[in-house]
């Protein structure tokens, strides 16, 4: 099997306001947001051409997206060959809750840990990501 995860795709965190929190971030932390929040973007240590993303999300408090989770944060991790991967943690016997959704810019699912948290594994396709993203906070 391919490596498991192999970096942060991104924190969504929950809100009163997530267009007040974007904005204080983009006032006194200087992050480029858009409707999503902010993409920061990095290179790949093992192949500097190779950019890859991080997704920064406030959503609003009220949200669903990560039930049955009640926490207040998702993390979503970059990972290698979900369906290699979900099999082998469904063998293991980790929660999954979805199938794979897939999407032009790449696969998708959510899995439970120990605590109750919900985490989202993605596996990128960087190059069609990189097309779509407006808010993009560089180094």
């Amino acid at each position: 099997m391919k490596k498991r995860v192999t970096g942060i795709g991104g924190i969504f965190f929950k809100v009163k306001d997530p267009n007040a929190t974007k904005s204080w971030y983009q006032q006194h932390l200087g992050l480029n947001t858009d409707a999503y929040g902010t993409t920061f973007e990095w290179r790949s240590s093992e192949n500097p051409e190779k950019m890859g993303f991080s997704q920064w999300s406030p959503m609003k408090d009220d949200t669903d997206y990560f039930k049955p989770s009640e926490k207040d944060f998702m993390v979503n991790y970059r990972v290698e060959n979900l369906v290699e991967l979900v099999e082998e943690l469904k063998a293991e016997g980790v929660t999954v809750l979805d199938e794979i959704a897939v999407y032009d810019y790449g696969k998708f699912v959510h899995i439970l840990d120990p605590d109750g948290h919900a985490i989202e594994l993605w596996e990128p396709v960087d190059d069609v990501y990189d097309g779509i993203v407006e808010g993009r906070t560089r180094s």
